[in-house]
């Protein structure tokens, strides 16, 4: 059998572990092993697990993942998430449909610290759909809003996605990180726009919340003042070169603990759930990642990647019709596959292809990252559907997956928008590096 035989055939047994319920990582490690030992020897495959697993785990960049996850944890244990909804509802919850737009908010601020996807529904979860029942919003529409909100968390910065992406092509963090703002901003107005029209012609589904005082607003702003200030330092402080992302992590993780300690809101036994938390999350991700560096030269040496893009390119489609159907194929693999394992698997395969046919890496990145998102609120995995069910247990699985029907169009027209005007996300990277 050819090296691309063997390649392909590892794939399906890949896709057939990953249907049988395996963990992401160890199926990647059985198939990478065993590939590596079928095109080699098993010596050389070892040899290789023990590199390159030395290498991904001491890699200094990585302690951004676990850092930021400690600020979204530490945030949610001491409360701070819960005072960014309450600032959004106090100045926007008197509105029909106000309040699902004050969750989509404060989904987009928590996802400014802890770039978790499902924290971040979780989060937002707890915190709104108790009110948005109160008022009787329709669960179509307050569990579509959670769910979708929820996606925002691995757009926004800080955003373990980028961090991966980063990662697995070598591009620079911060670029990412700044790249990401204003598509993020955009996704945001257009999950808002999406409520409001739902307001409009279902007005039923999205009733006004009771009015607040000025006196109500500006304490609810001033009690969401630390972590906006976290998020500012953080962000800015990389936009102006102060902090590489790494010491922003550090920066924001320690200011998080601190806000917490100093306004009382924390104690010693939430911190300690809190660094259980980032621990367990930290290694699933740091897993994945040094699995993916033992798959990643299986492909290579199979030569999967060359043959794919021979393939793409081979088509006479233009570039843009490649690029059609790669994100075409994330959208397909997002009904079945988490959205960090897609990133692992498909990259070393993709992304050559896209650097060959002249599309900017920082540009891709924000596009296939936005789609990943996608993947989180599809039948029949969606992820943040699952967890937001997890929530509302009284709520239909098929009632979620049809609320979140219209936020699904919302982020299709986001990608459209990013295609037609790339400057959208390379704007703010292009005024930072110049």
């Amino acid at each position: 059998m050819s090296g691309v035989g063997i390649g392909v055939a590892g794939l399906a047994v890949l896709f057939v572990l990953l249907a049988l319920r395996v963990p992401v990582a160890f199926a990647m490690f059985l198939v990478g092993l065993g590939g590596m030992a079928i095109l080699n020897d098993l010596p050389s495959a070892l040899s290789l697990l023990a590199s390159e697993s030395f290498s991904v785990a001491s890699s200094a960049e990585l302690i951004i993942i676990p850092m930021f996850i400690l600020m979204g944890n530490v945030a949610t244990e001491s409360g701070m998430s819960r005072k960014l909804y309450d600032s959004a509802y106090a100045w926007i919850g008197s509105i029909r449909g106000g309040l699902a737009s004050a969750t989509i908010l404060g989904c987009a601020g928590f996802a400014a610290l802890s770039g978790s996807s499902v924290a971040s529904a979780l989060t937002m979860g707890r915190v709104s759909l108790s009110q948005m029942n109160r008022f009787g919003y329709s669960h179509r529409l307050s569990t579509g809003a959670v769910a979708a909100g929820g996606t925002l968390g691995i757009l926004i910065p800080p955003s373990t996605g980028f961090v991966i992406y980063a990662i697995l092509t070598r591009e620079s963090i911060g670029r990412l990180f700044m790249a990401g703002i204003l598509p993020g901003i955009m996704l945001v107005a257009l999950f808002v726009l999406t409520i409001w029209l739902i307001a409009i012609f279902r007005p039923a589904d999205a009733p006004a919340g009771e009015r607040t005082t000025w006196r109500q607003k500006w304490q609810a702003t001033i009690g969401a003042a630390p972590i906006t200030l976290i998020v500012i330092l953080t962000i800015g402080g990389i936009y102006l070169g102060v902090f590489s992302p790494v010491e922003a992590a550090a920066v924001g993780a320690g200011l998080s603990v601190l806000f917490g300690f100093t306004l009382g809101e924390m104690t010693v036994s939430k911190l300690a759930s809190a660094v259980m938390d980032t621990v367990a999350t930290s290694s699933t991700v740091l897993l994945i990642l040094i699995a993916a560096s033992v798959m990643g030269p299986f492909l290579a040496l199979s030569h999967i990647p060359a043959a794919v893009g021979d393939f793409l390119t081979g088509l006479d489609i233009g570039r843009y019709g490649v690029l059609m159907l790669i994100l075409l194929s994330y959208l397909v693999l997002g009904c079945f596959l988490e959205g960090f394992a897609m990133l692992v698997l498909t990259m070393p395969i993709f992304f050559p292809v896209i650097v060959s046919l002249g599309f900017d890496p920082i540009w891709f990145g924000v596009v296939v990252v936005l789609t990943l998102e996608m993947g989180l609120i599809t039948p029949p995995v969606g992820i943040n559907v699952f967890i937001v069910k997890s929530v509302a247990r009284d709520v239909a699985l098929i009632d979620i997956f049809r609320g979140v029907f219209p936020f699904l169009l919302a982020m299709l027209a986001a990608v459209a928008l990013l295609i037609l005007f790339p400057s959208i996300a390379l704007l703010i990277p292009q005024t930072m590096f110049g």
